[in-house]
């Protein structure tokens, strides 16, 4: 594919959004591993589109197994321009009610197993990072809710965790005093990536739960999670159909120029193989290496 796409990436409980106009299942390869699933590809409301589920349509991946950086690498790979990511997220204040839609500015890491760049074996690259999400994007999207007539909080932390499992209220309380926000367990990696795949990238996260912080809710369950889900993405499949019909995928951002001077090995020093990886990424900076 070669002009511009929007790409969508679909949490827990979203496998699909009605409406789209499906050319294509593609399944991609990539360098490192095989994305969660096959990207569906098609059109919704006149524009080029590329979903994927996170979890896999069957939600057989957990967080700390997905391969962010193959999902990614499919997305660039596709034309990806921007990338808007649904999840699910726990709420860390009393005011970000359980159904409550959250539009986050920044992202705080708590994770360990998790690849998190695609910069390594033979390549360095520092990525300015400090605007952890596009703030255009994600301004459009808290506008799309907000024409919904949905409860929308613009801004805050999501804190990334490592997952499976749900926090302890020990943990819980630690991260309520640091001021975050939301609490997920897939976000963050993505952002990262993104950004060194010069990709905008913003988060709609919706509340299921109080996490187990809040002595007025008992605590979270898987089951508790799958019910609210439900209820939100109805309204997130609204969102994105919204969204998708105010966003021009050709729009240039800061986002999509990130590696511009940020790739510090030299030209003659990266080999044909890391070349050959990372040329969809690195390409408009870097010449292939010559023949030998």
């Amino acid at each position: 594919m070669s002009r511009e796409i929007i790409g969508v990436i679909g949490g827990s409980g979203l496998y699909q959004i009605e409406g789209l106009r499906v050319k294509e299942e593609r399944r991609i390869k990539t360098p490192f591993g095989e994305p969660s699933d096959a990207f569906i590809i098609g059109e919704l409301n006149g524009v080029d589109i590329a979903f994927i589920a996170r979890h896999n349509r069957r939600h057989t991946i957990p967080p700390h197994q997905i391969n962010y950086r193959a999902n990614i690498y499919g997305f660039k790979l596709l034309g990806a321009t921007k990338l808007i990511s649904v999840s699910a997220v726990g709420s860390m204040k009393e005011d970000i009610k359980p159904s409550h839609m959250v539009v986050p500015y920044q992202f705080f890491d708590r994770t360990f197993m998790r690849a998190r760049t695609f910069f390594e074996d033979g390549i360095v690259a520092h990525v300015s990072f400090a605007d952890a999400v596009c703030k255009s994007l994600a301004h459009k999207i808290a506008v799309a809710a907000r024409e919904e007539r949905l409860t929308v909080h613009e801004g805050g932390t999501y804190i990334c965790i490592e997952g499976p499992t749900f926090s302890t209220r020990a943990e819980s309380e630690i991260y309520r005093k640091w001021g975050v926000d939301i609490i997920g367990m897939t976000n963050l990696p993505e952002a990262r990536l993104a950004r060194e795949a010069e990709i905008c990238y913003a988060t709609l996260a919706l509340s299921t739960d109080y996490d187990c912080w809040y002595e007025n809710s008992e605590d979270v369950t898987a089951q508790m999670v799958i019910e609210i889900m439900k209820k939100n993405v109805e309204n997130a499949k609204k969102v994105i159909r919204r969204l998708i019909a105010e966003i021009d995928p050709k729009e240039s951002c800061s986002c999509n120029n990130s590696l511009a001077n940020s790739i510090v090995t030299s030209e003659n020093h990266i080999s044909p193989k890391v070349y050959k990886r990372l040329k969809p990424i690195i390409g408009r900076y870097i010449k292939p290496p010559k023949k030998r």
